[in-house]
């Protein structure tokens, strides 16, 4: 049988970025992808080395891109008036079921693309962070003009003080 691919960088560049990348992974997954008919790249088939490819870099996350997005969430967070110094504000911030529901560094590729766009939407209605988010990490308060009018003609309402302390991590046993 005469040999089909006579270049395997592109199986290489994939395979490299997985975390068990050795001989004996190597034939094993040629094993899985020509259903046990060989165990050596050389004598796959195009079918089946593209195949394995494409398994191979949907596996792998390019660090370089992941890294990529990440920063620019961090930029677009930042522009928003959280402290990107602070993870723990970053973290909270993206764990709002309305912003990413995940801790910042859970996010993946897809997920990061996402979160930007929301930040953009967010960002361009003109949201900024109010001093007691600033300060606390979320919104103690987050009534409308109107219910904040009535609120003050019959005082102040208490604030829920158990769902602040799990919003921030804080425990009060």
């Amino acid at each position: 049988m005469k040999q089909e691919i006579s270049n395997f960088g592109r199986f290489y560049a994939a395979f490299r970025r997985l975390p068990a990348a050795g001989e004996e992974t190597k034939r094993e997954l040629v094993r899985q992808y020509t259903s046990g008919r060989t165990d050596s790249l050389r004598e796959m088939t195009r079918q089946e080395y593209g195949a394995l490819c494409s398994a191979l870099e949907g596996m792998t996350v390019d660090k370089a891109e992941l890294k990529r997005r990440r920063s620019i969430a961090l930029k677009l967070i930042q522009e928003l008036g959280v402290d990107t110094t602070d993870w723990t504000q970053i973290n909270n911030f993206c764990r709002h079921p309305r912003i990413a529901g995940r801790a910042f560094g859970q996010l993946g590729i897809e997920e990061l693309k996402d979160l930007a766009v929301r930040l953009r939407a967010i960002k361009r209605k003109g949201w900024q962070r109010e001093e007691e988010e600033a300060e606390f990490g979320c919104r103690l308060n987050s009534a409308s003009a109107s219910t904040q009018k009535k609120r003050e003609t019959r005082g102040p309402a208490p604030v829920r003080i158990i769902e602040f302390a799990e919003h921030t991590g804080i425990n009060f046993n």
